[in-house]
This record gives C-alpha cells, structure tokens and sequence, in this order.
C-alpha cells in the first residue's frame, strides 16, 4: 500500500513538471497566460526593457525629448562644442505594452561597418544603422523581451579608460563617433534585470587581524587627465592610469580587507562626467571583492553630481558600504560602520566617518574651510554612547577610529610628528571642538586627507591641543536634553589621540613641495591584543618598504 501511495505521489509531481514546463515553454513564446500569472514567472524581467536607441544632434537651442522616450542627460560634446549638442535617447516599453509591430533591442554595437558581417541576426532579428556610428540588433520575436539577451538599460561613459564594473552592465569598446573630442562618449548596456547587490560584512580575520588601507585625495577626471608634479617627471605622464595603478599594485601586496577613501576621489574641475570617474576606483576594489567606504572631499561635489547623488550611486555598488547617513544633521557622509568579531555579531572595531563639507560659510570672518557642525558632533557623541553597552560585550577590547577628509585645527599644534609636515596645514579657522569630542568618547585615531603633501601622524596631547587655547573659537556648549550644559565624564579611556594624514595618492591633484611621493597609509588592527599599527606605501623609489612604521595603540591605550 505505501510502494503504491509513493509510486502515485512521484508520477503526480512528474505529470506537474512537465506540465509547467510546457505552459512556460508556450507563454514564452505565445503568452498563453494572464499578465498577472506571467509576471510571476522566474525569468520574467520586471519593470521595462528597452524597445529602440538613438542619437539626437540638435544646434542652436535646447534638444526636446520625445514624451514617450527617456535620456540619457548627458551631452556627448560634454558642453564643448559652442552651437551642437548631442544626446542618447532610449525608448522603453513595460512587457504588456509591446504592440506586435514593436522590436525588442537585443544588442548595441558602435563602429562605421555593419556588424552583420562578424554577427549575422537571427531569424526575425535585424541589425538597424543609427546616427554617431550606432547600431542596434532589434528582434521581433516576443519571446525576446523575457530572454537574457533583452537590454533593459542603457548608459554612457567618458574616455578611453572608461570601465564599467556594474554587475550585468557591459561597456561597448568603441566610442560613438560623434562627440567628446578626445573624451569619446561609450555606451555601456545592461541585459535583464538589475542584480541585487549584498552588503558586505566585514569581520577580524581568524588570526585577529583587520587591515584598513587609506586612500585620499585621488582626483580622478573623465578621462585620462593631465599629471601634476609628478615624480619622477621624465616622460608621459597620464594622471589617472598612473594613480588606478598605483592603488591596485598595494592592493595586490597589502590585500587588505578593507578600504577607506577620504575625500577628493574626483577632481571636479576636471570631471565633468563625475560618474565615470567613480566607476574607475569602484572597480579596483570589485574586482577584488574588497570592502569599502568612502566620504566627500571639497572637490567631489564640483563635477557633474552632487555629494547626495554621488554617494547614491555608491550605494548601489558591490562591495561598497558607504552610506548616505541621518538626513537630520548637516552633510552627506555621516555613517559608522561595525567591524565584526571573527565569529559572533560583537564588534571588534567601529569605525566612524564624519563629512567635513567644503568651504567657508562665513569667508569673511573665517576664511578658509568649513568646519565639523555641532549637530554632528552631537550624533557622534549619542552614536557613540548608543554602541557603548553592545560594544563592552566584545570579549576583547573594543576599539574605534575616524575618518574625514579636512584636517582639524589641533593637526597644527606641535608635539611628536611620525612624517613629514611639507606644506601648512589647511585647516577650518573656526574650531568647533571634535577632537574633544574624539578623545571624550575615546576614540585613539583620527585620520584625513587633503593637503596631499602632508603625511604624518601627530600625537595631540591636552597640554599641546591647540583647541583649548582658544576660547572664542571654541564650538557651542554640548547641551544635554534639558537644556543644561552636558557634564563632559571626569575619566576617559584615552586623554590624547593620534591625528593621521594619509598622504595624497592621485597625480590629478597637487603634488610638488620639493619632490613629494605620492603615498598610501595602512592601518592594521591586531584584535587580540587591542594594538593599531600603522606605516605607508609610494608610488616610485623604495616601493618595497614600510615607511614610517610605528604601534600607535596598544592594550587600548594610545601609546607614543
């Protein structure tokens, strides 16, 4: 009786498979099914799939869209042509919405002779010629708006060095004919549906390692760019293919398992396709697989996007675990992240990044920098204390450091320097009081970038912190809920604190200062003994050794 009941039950959920095999098999190709039925199928490709691409050239005034196609708004003169404008204009239909005269694009290539040649079309396929050397496979078969093979995407890219690392995406390896002089537009496609991307939990290795390499300062244009003062000087000197190189061969020898950039990733003057330039550095680290984060510079947000829709698009890639932050307090960049324990969920490290902004608000009575925002300090300070309780459950010693891009107004101050101190410090005029606030919580490091030719660490003391010898420059009192000022704890952890440059790694940024080496800074957490050390790496001369190696904490405590 059971040999029977099994038997049936196996033949039941054979008859079944095949059964949905054949209904998938007739909807792909006939759509025998309710919209409502299909959409719920595995290879059904939610949203819009793209129907038609072209070039539209347009003189003398603003290029019109057509209301049934989308842009891609970006000129592909790059604004430098005086009268012309050019743009890629996409059609994109909803699955339900193709009519039977509609086609489904299946491809897109670039170049002056028909790909039919090398690529023959399939039956009901057809390679179409557009303006700018663009042509597009469209295909007639239905069947093909479900298929892997159907673009639902479609974008552009600046330059030569283009890249795009964006999972599903593939960039075209010609340019388009027709506009951006010698930064040459790229289309760059995506097929099926956007892939989801997981967010990175970074852990303690097994041996209770943790190694942070420090990027700054990498001034990435569109397009190759031009060197400045670059060492040695003999030769062609192309910015960004050196700077990428350089950054990916310390990957190579350091592999670290985590990056930090700290500002000036894209040199704005130079960027006026800003996401190109940040897809460059986002692929040395994809291609990897290597974890990071990054926060706004001064110059970041003076290409073509905003801090807000920079660090959005850093939020949609892999591996990338920056953060937008509270919209609640000033900046875009205000975001801690948890190193984990090897196993467990306690954290071993957190690391806190705080946006400096940009420049002065007030140049007239503080020239120079912007500074550090009480409300941001006041959410450091209640982050801090809201992670306290969880972090004192780590069976170790937990530790914590900053990250920003300007320096603070303490990293002038005299005391012991591990580096070298080549330019003066650019520091905001107005001191709004975050390293106390640092030191108060105890965190044993700060770390930033901008003047790229500076490259030490300083140990800021109280009796040498130049922030308590000015009073009227101070930041405002830390109010407690009621009003009161807050009442700063009589003990903390640590009473001093090292402030770290990284030292500028880009040869699109300034360099000079009698001979600077552009440079990186690695940071390395040995959990087990709650020791943070610290050293570079240069792009040219003694490339092989650890410069300026030194423990800056140990047991917990700050140690020089």
């Amino acid at each position: 009786m059971t040999r029977r009941i099994v038997r049936t039950a196996l033949q039941l959920a054979l008859l079944t498979s095949l059964l949905f095999i054949s209904v998938w098999l007739l909807d792909s190709r006939y759509r025998v099914l309710p919209q409502t039925i299909h959409n719920h199928l595995p290879i059904h490709h939610p949203g819009l799939v793209v129907t038609d691409v072209v070039v539209r050239t347009c003189r003398f005034g603003a290029c019109a869209v057509d209301p049934s196609w989308s842009r891609v708004d970006k000129d592909l003169y790059l604004g430098s042509a005086w009268i012309t404008k050019a743009y890629v204009d996409v059609q994109r239909k909803r699955e339900q919405d193709l009519t039977p005269t509609d086609r489904v694009v299946v491809d897109v290539r670039v170049g002056r002779l028909n790909p039919a040649a090398s690529d023959p079309p399939a039956k009901d396929e057809k390679w179409e010629s557009r303006q700018a050397g663009l042509w597009v496979k469209r295909s007639a078969r239905r069947s093909d708006s479900d298929s892997a093979r159907a673009v639902t995407a479609v974008d552009v890219l600046f330059g030569a060095d283009a890249v795009d690392p964006r999972p599903g995406w593939e960039m075209k390896d010609r340019p388009l004919v027709d506009g951006g002089g010698a930064i040459g537009p790229r289309i760059t496609i995506r097929r099926g549906t956007p892939a989801k991307v997981e967010k990175v939990v970074p852990r303690v290795r097994k041996d209770g390692k943790f190694k942070i390499l420090q990027v700054s300062d990498l001034h990435l244009s569109t397009g190759v760019g031009v060197c400045r003062d670059p060492v040695p000087a003999n030769g062609k000197c192309e910015a960004d293919p050196r700077t990428l190189e350089f950054v990916g061969r310390i990957l190579d020898t350091e592999k670290p398992d985590f990056v930090v950039l700290s500002g000036d990733q894209v040199n704005g003057e130079t960027a006026p396709d800003s996401q190109t330039a940040i897809l460059k550095f986002a692929e040395l680290f994809i291609s990897r697989k290597i974890p990071y984060a990054t926060i706004p510079g001064n110059h970041d947000d003076e290409g073509s996007l905003t801090r807000a829709a920079s660090t959005e698009l850093l939020t949609t890639l892999p591996y990338s675990l920056t953060e937008a932050g509270p919209n609640t307090i000033p900046g875009v960049g205000n975001y801690y992240i948890q190193v984990l324990a090897h196993s467990g969920h306690h954290a071993a490290l957190t690391l806190y990044f705080l946006d400096t902004h940009a420049y002065s608000p007030d140049e007239k009575k503080y020239h120079g920098y912007d500074w550090i925002k009480p409300e941001q300090i006041r959410w450091f300070k209640d982050t801090a204390r809201a992670l306290k309780a969880d972090n004192a459950k780590y069976s170790h010693i937990h530790l914590d450091m900053a990250f920003i891009h300007i320096p603070l107004p303490e990293y002038r101050d005299g005391g012991k320097l591990v580096g070298e101190r080549r330019e003066g410090v650019t520091a905001p005029a107005y001191n709004s009081g975050f390293r106390d606030a640092l030191v108060d919580v105890g965190v044993p490091v700060v770390s930033c970038g901008h003047d790229h030719a500076n490259d030490y660490c300083l140990l800021s003391e109280p009796d040498t912190a130049g922030g308590k010898k000015d009073a009227a420059k101070r930041a405002e009192p830390d109010l407690a809920e009621g009003g009161e000022e807050a009442v700063k704890p009589k003990h903390t952890r640590n009473d001093k604190i090292w402030m770290c440059y990284a030292g500028g790694s880009g040869f699109g940024g300034y360099g000079g200062y009698g001979g600077y080496v552009r440079r990186v800074r690695v940071f390395e957490l040995d959990a087990h003994e709650a020791r943070i050390s610290t050293w570079k790496r240069v792009e040219w001369g003694d490339t092989e050794r650890r410069v300026d190696e030194q423990v800056i904490v140990d047991g917990g405590r700050v140690v020089g």
